[in-house]
């Protein structure tokens, strides 16, 4: 489904309409589908958004209920008259590999509008630019994406630290970090979300770390654990989940970085310098 031009108010409606509710892992899955589709989401049936958000039928009605509504048609006709109108969607013509990609086009597009708001990844880069070091936690299906930060950061932050064991010593090289300075810890979260990289987070804040995290959702199991939280949502249209979105996000955040690193273009260049001297990379 492509984006319509009032899909960042009607994400924002529906973000404030969840706002307030505990809701369990499943219902926060729901709401998370909804807001990804958000254009949609007042003419979808609940068969239809229970079959997206990948639950039960009887699972999108407790939903509802949970919310305050009577039921799933009561909640359906609430979206209709306060989300911003949008042509109903049509029929999609594209085979699954097309729909995966349109999907990944879609969560790019609900970044961009995310990004219309550049203060929090502001604030964020300033706090992983003056953290000593700077420890990047990503584990399983986030590996790659802390990973990948990590590449990148070490060529202008002086001290980059990359967490992708968990196990027993994650809890020691926090302890270490924090010992040798750090002040901040930049998390990637991806579903499935392992129940260490949760603890870690918490144990992080214990340790009076400020965490940054980059995640699937703003209903995701880290949130409660993040001082700032990044959203950036995955493609599920696959076997298993794209995440162009939260990589793009965290090239942003290399950015807004380096935007607080007084000397980072001298390290750029002098990267560049040596990396021309030994012949690093073939032109």
């Amino acid at each position: 489904m492509s984006e319509t031009g009032g899909e960042p108010e009607a994400t924002a409606r529906l973000q404030k309409l969840f706002e307030g509710h505990r809701l369990t892992p499943t219902q926060r899955r729901i709401a998370h589908c909804m807001v990804r589709r958000a254009a949609d989401a007042p003419f979808l049936s609940s068969v239809e958004l229970a079959e997206l958000a990948g639950v039960s039928q009887p699972s999108v009605t407790r939903f509802a209920v949970a919310l305050g509504f009577d039921g799933y048609p009561a909640l359906r006709r609430h979206l209709r008259d306060v989300v911003p109108a949008a042509e109903a969607p049509a029929e999609d013509s594209y085979n699954e590999y097309q729909q995966a990609v349109q999907a990944e086009i879609d969560n790019l597009r609900h970044l961009a509008s995310l990004l219309a708001d550049p203060a929090p990844v502001a604030r964020a880069g300033r706090l992983l630019a003056a953290s000593r070091p700077l420890p990047v936690l990503g584990l399983r299906a986030a590996t790659a994406q802390a990973a990948g930060f990590a590449y990148f950061a070490r060529k202008v932050h002086p001290d980059v630290r990359l967490l992708d064991e968990g196990g027993t010593l994650l809890v020691d090289r926090i302890d270490a970090a924090v010992r040798a300075g750090a002040s901040a810890l930049l998390c990637f979260a991806l579903p499935r979300h392992p129940r260490e990289v949760v603890e870690a987070l918490e144990y992080a804040r214990g340790a009076g770390l400020t965490v940054v995290t980059v995640a699937d959702s703003t209903f995701a199991p880290v949130a409660r654990h993040s001082d700032i939280l990044l959203p950036a949502a995955v493609g599920t249209g696959l076997a298993f989940d794209t995440a162009c979105a939260p990589m793009l996000l965290g090239r942003v955040l290399l950015e807004a970085m380096c935007d607080a690193l007084p000397d980072a273009q001298a390290r750029l260049e002098e990267f560049d310098a040596k990396a021309a001297a030994r012949g690093l990379f073939v032109e």
